[in-house]
């Protein structure tokens, strides 16, 4: 096991080929998929694009998508990641994370998103009307950009509200 990072209460690991039921379990989820697909992700998208598209990132550097394994258990609650720009480069990234709904609420977004921030990171972007993600960004030192609206040709409920844009603006926030 690559261990990326430690906190207090997480591992972020490299993702392995045999992570593939741990993704479409998470991804199955309609809870978790509310704000992204509104849907499940097909196991064979996760096999064949998904899952080859995370072990593909490690090649770029400190980008990435990392299994959120939580230490005193060794259960699977999701991903963290510092995603690359759209052309692949490391040079600008956005954070990103997906945890299972059975953990919410309890705290595990901001640690996570707070250790990537301090591992170097430039901006997220989720939806207006996902204020959970919004105060986890605040939480981890970010601030609010603009809002903006971007076109979608099968937009999810709440799209009309636009994205939101958050940035790390001076230090990185130190741990609690």
């Amino acid at each position: 096991m690559e261990v990326f990072l430690e906190t207090e209460r997480l591992l972020l690991r490299r993702f392995t080929e045999a992570d593939v039921d741990h993704l479409v379990r998470l991804d199955g989820d309609p809870e978790v998929m509310r704000f992204l697909t509104g849907e499940p992700t097909p196991r064979v998208e996760i096999e064949e694009k998904v899952l080859p598209g995370f072990l593909r990132e490690y090649e770029l550097g400190p980008v990435g998508h990392w299994a959120a394994i939580e230490r005193s258990t060794g259960e699977f609650l999701g991903w963290f990641a510092l995603e690359p720009s759209a052309d692949g480069g490391a040079e600008e990234v956005e954070l990103g994370y997906r945890l299972k709904a059975s953990v919410w609420g309890r705290g595990y977004a901001t640690e996570g998103a707070r250790a990537l921030v301090r591992k170097g990171f430039d901006g997220a972007e989720p939806m207006a009307v996902n204020l959970a993600s919004r105060r986890v960004m605040e939480k981890a030192g970010l601030r609010y950009v603009r809002t903006f609206h971007a076109h979608f040709d099968d937009p999810l409920p709440g799209t009309e509200h636009g994205e939101v844009e958050y940035e790390l603006r001076g230090p990185a926030p130190t741990a609690p």
